[in-house]
Parts: structure tokens; C-alpha cells; sequence
């Protein structure tokens, strides 16, 4: 069944909030008129004349009798509302939950409510949650930005925030272009490098690595994995790496760890360093299905020592993340920036160490 097509005037709408929002109309710019407007989108007065109403009621313009209409200064985003934003990539995620649990008790803590939205991991969601945030009162964010490695195409929104001088703070990753951004990350090239160390002092040398392409944690870890395989002068080899992206998380390792082993014979590898914990959980069901043992003939490790490290059923070695805590820190972070703390390059780019946690699934 073919999509419902949105009415004229809420294109026209978006196109028109877009240009406001990117900064090609700024502040006090006259906007052309019904006229204008009608003739340049080739749409009927009507619709302009809706789609102008909308805007003005969003806050976005205003019409002075006899001079005609412009385009505000958005001045609701520039009083105290005790709101603070959070966006994630899941909500129902196994790390999020006690993430958003320690950034609620200190914005509460502090009288401040949490307005909360989620990606999915989406790029255009990340976007279109950021454009409605700005039309919304809020006094800071917080943010996990979605597919991080990836060249960030919506800079002039982050542009925005600062103009409208509303601080924020990345956690878990950050685009190359915002770097000098306040951010609080694991260090998660030593946590690559930590497990894979400990599979190697354990006497496991053949090790297959599977990691995310499309966000910074994923080749952080993989920088790690390859330095832990070059200090015991293990030579790399990319046959032994799975590369997987969001949108295959559930299918790709599981299919590509069960093809290898089946073919175990003729590459053989006797530990997988994952990801993080899920992609642990579906490594262990592949071997279970090859009836090949953990930890007696391949060891296994996680990331990120969730619940799910602890209770499946080979328990997994697997690095800390202090969940609650990194919640906390984001927040205390945020409420410095919104007092307008002074505060050290140390303060404002936090990194957590990690920490190995050893379990049965290594040997």
C-alpha cells in the first residue's frame, strides 16, 4: 500500500523550519513574501499562509503589520526551564538503562527533569531529534551520538546549540569534527588491549577479533586487540576479524563465527574477543551449535560486564563499564557547563579506565 503523502503546507513547514534551523534565514531576516513564497515553491497561497502559521506558533517567526514577516530569535531557549535532554541510540539497551538511572539521580538531585529520546542508532533520527529538542526549552544535553565513526553530517544543529549557548556533553563516543567537545569515554583501546593480553598470557594465540565498524568504541577496541597481538609478536591477520555494522548486530557475527567453525580444521583459532557481552552470548550459541566447548577448546570475551556477562551460561570474562557511574559523571559534568564552572581540558575530556573482569568462559 503506497505511503499517505504529507499535505503541501507541512512540507513547505520543514523546508522552511530546515533553512531557519540551519541558519540560512537568521534573526530579524525578512522572509520573502506570500507572494514570494508561493511563487518560489510553487504552492498556493493557502498553503503558505498555513505553513507561516505553523512556524509562528512554534516560535520561529513573527509578523510586524505593514513591514511584513521575520524570522525570531528563538528567545524561549534562552531562559532557565530545569530541563535537560538525553539522547541515546537504545533505550532498551542492557547498559543504557542503568546509564540514564545515574543521570536521573543527579539532575533530580538538583531539581531538574530529563526530557528523554533515542536513535536507534539512526543518523537522520539523531538529526530530527536534535532539530526538535531546539524547539523545545531545554538548559543542556546529553548525548550518545549515533555511528560515531562516521563522518557527522548534521554539524550545523551541534552549531545551533552553541549559538543558543546550550551546553553538551558526548558520552560513550564523539564525532571526529567535535572532539574538543566535553565528553566523558571508556578507554576502550586498553580494554581491547586488556582482554586480548589476558587470552595471550593464558597461552591462546590463534585469536579471532569481531568489532563494530560504524562507531568509535568498535575501532578503539580494534586498536587495542592489534597492539596486544603485537606485543607478544603475533602477526595480524584481517582473516581473523569480523567486521559487522548496526544494522547486521543480530545476524552478521552469529553466521560469520558459525562458517568459521565449521571450517576450524583449516584456519583454526582458540579464543574470540567480541564486541561487547550480546555478541559474546551469540558467539557462545554458535559454538554450542558446532558442539565445539567454552572454554576447553575456544575461550570467549565480552565488553562491558553487564547482566547479561554474569548470568549467561558460560559466565564471561569481560571489561567493566560502570554504568551508573558514567551516568553520574555526565551529569555532574553538565551542571558545571551550565553554571559556567571554569574547568580544565582534563575536566571537560574525562576517560575511564577499564577494568578486566575474569569468569569461566576463559581458561
Amino acid at each position: 500500500m503506497e505511503k499517505m503523502r504529507q499535505p503541501k503546507y507541512y512540507e513547505l513547514t520543514d523546508k522552511l523550519r530546515t533553512q531557519i534551523l540551519n541558519g540560512d534565514v537568521k534573526p530579524n531576516d525578512k522572509l520573502p513574501s506570500e507572494n514570494e513564497l508561493s511563487e518560489m515553491y510553487k504552492v498556493s497561497r493557502q498553503t503558505v499562509r498555513k505553513a507561516l502559521g505553523i512556524l509562528q506558533e512554534e516560535g520561529y517567526i513573527y509578523t510586524e503589520h505593514g513591514r511584513g514577516t521575520f524570522c525570531s530569535e528563538m528567545i524561549c531557549h534562552r531562559k532557565v526551564s530545569k530541563n535537560i535532554a538525553v539522547i541515546t541510540t537504545y533505550l532498551s539497551d542492557y547498559i543504557f538503562p542503568r546509564v540514564i538511572q545515574g543521570i536521573d539521580e543527579v539532575l533530580t538531585e538538583n531539581g531538574y527533569s530529563i526530557l528523554l529520546k533515542n536513535t536507534n542508532n539512526s543518523r537522520s533520527r539523531e538529526a530530527k531529534c536534535l532539530e526538535e529538542l531546539l524547539q523545545k526549552d531545554i538548559d543542556g544535553l546529553i548525548i550518545e551520538p549515533s555511528k560515531s565513526q562516521i563522518f557527522c553530517k548534521h554539524l550545523n544543529l551541534y552549531a545551533i546549540l552553541d549559538e543558543y549557548k546550550i551546553p553538551y556533553v558526548f558520552i560513550q563516543g564523539t564525532y571526529s569534527q567535535l572532539e574538543d567537545k566535553p565528553h566523558i569515554l571508556m578507554n576502550d583501546r586498553k580494554g581491547g588491549f586488556l582482554v586480548t593480553d589476558y587470552l595471550i598470557r593464558r597461552r591462546h594465540k590463534d585469536i579471532v577479533g569481531i568489532f563494530k565498524a560504524d562507531d568509535i568504541q568498535g575501532q578503539e577496541r580494534h586498536k587495542g586487540y592489534i597492539e596486544a597481538l603485537q606485543k607478544a609478536g603475533i602477526a595480524y591477520d584481517p582473516d581473523k576479524v569480523i567486521w559487522y555494522y548496526t544494522e547486521d548486530r543480530k545476524s552478521h557475527p552469529y553466521e560469520k563465527i558459525k562458517q568459521m567453525a565449521k571450517r576450524r580444521q583449516e584456519m583454526p583459532f582458540d579464543a574470540v574477543v567480541c564486541y561487547n557481552d550480546q555478541i559474546a552470548i551469540q558467539v557462545l550459541r554458535a559454538l554450542e551449535e558446532e558442539q565445539i566447548a567454552c572454554p576447553d577448546e575456544v575461550a570467549v570475551t565480552g565488553y562491558d560486564n553487564s547482566y547479561l556477562a554474569a548470568t549467561c551460561r558460560v559466565p564471561l570474562t569481560t571489561i567493566a563499564h560502570p554504568q551508573e557511574r558514567l551516568g553520574e559523571m555526565a551529569a555532574e559534568l553538565l551542571l558545571k557547563l551550565i553554571r559556567n564552572d571554569e574547568l580544565s581540558e582534563e575536566e571537560r575530556s574525562i576517560r575511564i579506565e577499564p577494568e578486566l573482569v575474569v569468569r569461566q568462559s576463559t581458561n
